[in-house]
């Protein structure tokens, strides 16, 4: 049996909203608004739209709700649909040390257990807080981490999602590592779904490894068993993955003590993350010179090693689809250039492919700074140049992109990001009652008139 599991799970029985500092909670409900407006922002995209009307034509048990839907779905089907919408536009929060991760991702393994029980707002914020205590736990134990040996992070939030679904059920210790066991061992993920082209499948593994963590947790419940080792054992997490080296201790030390919660970054703009700290940049000669884009002869971008990999391969300089385009460190730099604004609207196909942006991307150059290298991950530097055809030069360095937790977002700009993604699903009134009722969220005494209310659903 797993030490460090069974001190996971020790700890997440254990965990109590008392316990929650005041600053974590006020976390938790920040990062539940930004990614419910983000869920929202997402409710007609293609690949939401697919999975929308699949489960509808299979139909099912109407168990829990979906945001911005009427009809109710079978659990699994509510946490991976909720997840997807949270996760499609690449615009929710981002914690990135040794590996990335988009926590928010994991709020549906709580809300939807939440939903199908009655729990109450405490109990959500609990999960909600215990899932982001994990999963970024997790994105720092592996050196180097595992995105660098070409695995995804979906594979870590395979762990969590049924940790914290199975915490929600109320579960025993064993049905817990049952919980973990079913879900952690079946849901390894390639890094092929964010290299190269990509498509729908970059903003699906993560939703699928809720989804399996959910069932995970409804199996273990049932009697379903599954391998305690799954971690640290013979042929588990750490032993198959063995290119890199582990501190496992890392995932229980302190537990309890430093919420990692409070060193979770929102995104500022819908792109991957290694983009912000560029594009930051960017903005930064933008608000210090007045610069017309036909006179731009060309952009020299400096960042580190892997945001050039991931970021600026040759596909990157040819994306015809979202998924490509918001992973493309040319074309976010071309978009903020030409629009001088970075928001779901840059990545529309219309946009994508308009012969403009396509053509401005042939002047970014895209190049490794050693230095940088040194300051990663504890700082996110970037540097940009922009060299006008009459010789002048502007340029700016960052350290820490827009929305990082050392150079947060304010409530405002919060509200300012998610109204506009909010309003274009739902109306002006419906959103500022989401605000609000997320904003009390611990008063809430049954999760049901919560999600009825996120899903615009009349009581």
């Amino acid at each position: 049996m797993s030490n460090v599991l069974e001190q996971i799970v020790d700890f997440a029985i254990n965990l109590k909203y008392e316990d929650l500092p005041n600053e974590v909670v006020s976390h938790v409900k920040r990062f539940f608004l930004d990614s419910v407006g983000c869920a929202f922002g997402g409710c007609d995209t293609d690949d939401v739209s697919i999975y929308r009307e699949y489960y509808q034509s299979i139909g099912g048990s109407p168990d829990a709700s979906v945001f911005a839907m009427e009809q109710k779905l079978p659990a699994a089907h509510a946490a991976m649909l909720n997840a997807l919408m949270i996760r499609t536009l690449d615009y929710n929060d981002i914690y990135w040390e040794e590996d990335p991760s988009h926590p928010s991702d994991l709020i549906p393994a709580a809300l939807t257990p939440a939903e199908l029980l009655g729990k109450n707002g405490k109990d959500v914020i609990t999960a909600i807080a215990l899932a982001y205590e994990i999963e970024m736990r997790l994105c720092e134990i592996a050196h180097p981490g595992i995105r660098e040996r070409k695995w995804h992070h979906a594979t870590f939030t395979a762990f969590v999602a049924p940790l914290v679904a199975a915490k929600v059920m109320g579960f025993e210790k064993t049905e817990i590592m049952h919980a973990v066991g079913i879900g952690g061992c079946h849901q390894a993920t390639f890094g092929a779904v964010a290299a190269g082209q990509l498509t729908m499948m970059k903003n699906t593994v993560d939703p699928m490894a809720v989804q399996g963590g959910v069932e995970a947790a409804i199996l273990a419940g049932r009697g379903y068993s599954g391998p305690h080792h799954v971690l640290e054992g013979k042929e588990g997490l750490s032993e198959t993955i063995d290119s890199v080296s582990w501190d496992l201790e890392s995932l229980v030390c302190d537990l309890g003590k430093r919420y990692r919660i409070l060193r979770g970054s929102m995104k500022a703009f819908p792109t991957e993350a290694l983009t912000h700290s560029p594009i930051s940049a960017i903005m930064k000669i933008q608000e210090e010179q007045t610069i017309v884009p036909e006179e731009i002869e060309d952009v020299t971008i400096a960042t580190i090693a892997r945001a050039a990999d991931i970021l600026a391969d040759s596909t990157k300089y040819h994306p015809t689809a979202r998924e490509t385009a918001d992973h493309s460190l040319p074309y976010c730099i071309a978009a903020m250039l030409l629009d001088g604004e970075l928001t779901p609207e840059q990545f529309s196909v219309k946009r994508i492919n308009k012969p403009d942006i396509q053509q401005f991307m042939s002047k970014i150059n895209v190049v490794v700074d050693p230095a940088f290298e040194t300051m990663f991950p504890e700082k996110k530097p970037a540097s940009a140049i922009v060299r006008l055809k009459n010789g002048d030069k502007f340029s700016a360095e960052v350290d820490y992109p827009k929305g990082d937790y050392r150079n947060p977002l304010t409530d405002e700009e919060i509200w300012a990001k998610i109204r506009p993604l909010m309003e274009g699903c739902t109306t002006s009134a419906h959103a500022e009652q989401i605000v609000d009722v997320i904003q009390d969220m611990e008063q809430v005494a049954d999760i049901h008139a919560f999600m009825n209310i996120l899903a615009g659903r009349r009581e």
